[in-house]
């Protein structure tokens, strides 16, 4: 009986599924925090705020900042370095639609990629700090030659009359705004008190939980989302709206982002505005 069952169990490991090594996923991204005043501005190191999708490498394969799967053309990725990397999908101011549409499909037609860059601006696994990773990015791109590896460029200012004047140069331009990263600080994963964003508006997201009819010109279709934060505070979201989104509104259950001036006395956005869908959850921290 006991040599019996001992051919039984060699048999059903024959016939199951070899369990195939899992590829090894890349680091979680680091995120960042607003800029706040009083800061040694000369103690970071200073890039635009790309309005793209963030996409990380893993030295093979290219994801979401959550970790799903991006399949770009054929030879988008040739010759890039094994070693895992953090940037941006970015195709030029003002065309995150765009970029996101490509993004989510499979593979898609090489000439519709032939703008995209992957704008690198990290190196989740070195051991440096960001001053140090700044500079083997320069290495590994200069290394690699690929038309499809660009190196975010970073500077230093000394003052902020001087920082300002650069936000305000890139917004007229139609930027989004700055980054400001610590020279001297090191990669940690989650939101960060190294990393921060400078824009001259605040942006958040949140879920879609009802289409409120419109009124006046925009009757018959939707004129308001009702929303909700991840923190459960609910308000009306009716600025920012083409025709054709009021036509196709956000579904229900869906995530967007959108773009407030502060917050009002109850707690809630002030001047909110939508600016896109958003087509991944956001993290459960509730700031971008």
């Amino acid at each position: 009986m006991r040599r019996l069952l001992s051919c039984l169990v060699a048999l059903l490991c024959l016939l199951a599924p070899t369990a195939l090594p899992s590829p090894a996923s890349a680091p979680a991204p680091m995120l960042a925090s607003t800029w706040r005043g009083g800061l040694p501005v000369e103690a970071f190191l200073v890039s635009e705020k790309l309005d793209g999708v963030r996409a990380r490498w893993d030295g093979r394969r290219l994801l979401t900042r959550g970790g799903a799967p991006i399949v770009p053309p054929e030879g988008f990725t040739r010759g890039w370095p094994a070693e895992p990397m953090d940037g941006e999908l970015w195709s030029g101011r003002g065309r995150f639609d765009e970029v996101s549409a490509l993004v989510r499909r499979t593979g898609g037609d090489p000439r519709d990629w032939g703008h995209v860059r992957f704008m690198l601006f990290d190196l989740p696994a070195h051991p440096g700090p960001f001053a140090q990773r700044v500079q083997r990015m320069r290495e590994l791109v200069a290394g690699t030659r690929s038309p499809s590896l660009v190196l975010v460029d970073q500077r230093r200012f000394t003052s902020t009359a001087a920082l300002d004047a650069e936000l305000s140069r890139v917004v007229a331009a139609g930027g989004e705004g700055l980054m400001l990263h610590r020279a001297d600080a090191f990669y940690r994963p989650g939101r960060s008190d190294v990393l921060f964003k400078y824009k001259p508006h605040e942006d958040a997201e949140a879920q879609v939980v009802a289409h409120l009819p419109g009124k006046g010109r925009h009757q018959g279709r939707m004129g308001a989302l009702l929303v909700r934060t991840p923190d459960g505070r609910s308000f009306r979201l009716g600025g920012g709206f083409t025709d054709a989104q009021r036509e196709d509104p956000p579904p229900i259950g869906s995530w967007v982002t959108y773009r407030y001036s502060g917050l009002t006395g109850n707690g809630l956005p002030r001047f909110p505005r939508f600016l896109r869908i958003r087509h991944e959850l956001p993290p459960p921290d509730p700031q971008r």
